[in-house]
């Protein structure tokens, strides 16, 4: 397979073929940087974990190394902070039992490019050699630029396939912006209750980023704690961990549909929302 990057690398944790460990993938996240998977595609994980019959796989976009850094990882470069972010990648792949775990090595500035080209091709060379059943991405409100990107990408990497090989699910996950704003029929609720001691095992794997000044293992588990508590006003938690999804698979059984006015929709339906219920408090 060719990818664009010479630096991009395919890691198969059980040392199988490249081509059997990704075709086995029923369950594909496709992130932007290293740990993006393990704190938006728990679900995928945690489903897989230990089946013989269903496969977790990643795919990082970027190749990191300008993230935030303090304590043990002050004085580290950028280029020493990308090869420790990519053994990190593919020490959790280890610790999930990944079937496979690839890294494309794209620039952000180069993953922000309009049209994202490179990124766009990699992803359907990835898309036709899986065939996932679920895919994992960024939801279409994140805040991170990046994100945004690869979400984007990946819908449009997924409408170049034949429709007989277009996955069943596609969520749009939380990572730097939680999915509480959405309708409660419009979340997509993934329970992640059963993965609590497996995700701390996985956040753990990135030390460079826990320790090095950005706290995301407690920050997500308090996201999913609230989401869990917070979903329904009556009755008691049915989860005690509970991510949210926004539904991307409109998008991908509808190649007509607009991705920007598709995302727009769930804002201005938000907004009625917040209209509706405060006018009712000044109706006689």
């Amino acid at each position: 397979m060719q990818l664009k990057n010479k630096a991009a690398t395919i890691f198969i944790p059980d040392r199988i073929a490249a081509g059997q460990g990704l075709e086995r993938i029923t369950h594909l996240g496709i992130g932007a940087h290293q740990d993006d998977l393990e704190f938006m595609a728990l679900h995928g994980i945690v489903t897989c974990f230990g089946k013989e019959d269903l496969w977790f796989g990643g795919i990082t976009c970027a190749r990191g190394g300008a993230s935030p850094r303090t304590g043990l990882y002050a004085a580290v470069g950028d280029d020493e902070m990308r090869r420790i972010r990519r053994r990190e990648q593919d020490n959790a792949a280890r610790i999930g039992e990944y079937g496979a775990m690839v890294q494309l090595s794209h620039s952000s500035a180069a993953l922000q490019a309009p049209g994202a080209g490179g990124l766009k091709r990699d992803l359907v060379l990835l898309l036709e050699a899986i065939g996932p059943t679920v895919v994992y991405t960024h939801n279409l409100a994140d805040k991170h630029d990046t994100h945004l990107a690869v979400a984007v990408a990946t819908i449009e990497a997924l409408r170049e396939l034949p429709r007989t090989a277009r996955p069943e699910k596609v969520h749009g996950c939380e990572v730097w912006r939680d999915l509480d704003w959405l309708a409660d029929d419009r979340k997509v609720p993934l329970d992640v209750s059963g993965g609590r001691s497996l995700a701390a095992a996985l956040a753990g794997a990135f030390d460079s980023q826990i320790t090095g000044g950005k706290r995301y293992d407690l920050a997500v588990r308090g996201r999913w704690t609230a989401n869990a508590t917070f979903f329904q006003k009556h009755g008691v938690d049915e989860a005690s961990l509970l991510a949210f999804a926004m539904d991307l698979t409109p998008l991908i059984d509808d190649d007509s549909l607009d991705i920007v006015e598709y995302a727009a929709g769930f804002v201005e339906e938000f907004g009625r929302d917040v209209r509706t219920r405060l006018k009712r408090r000044f109706e006689s």
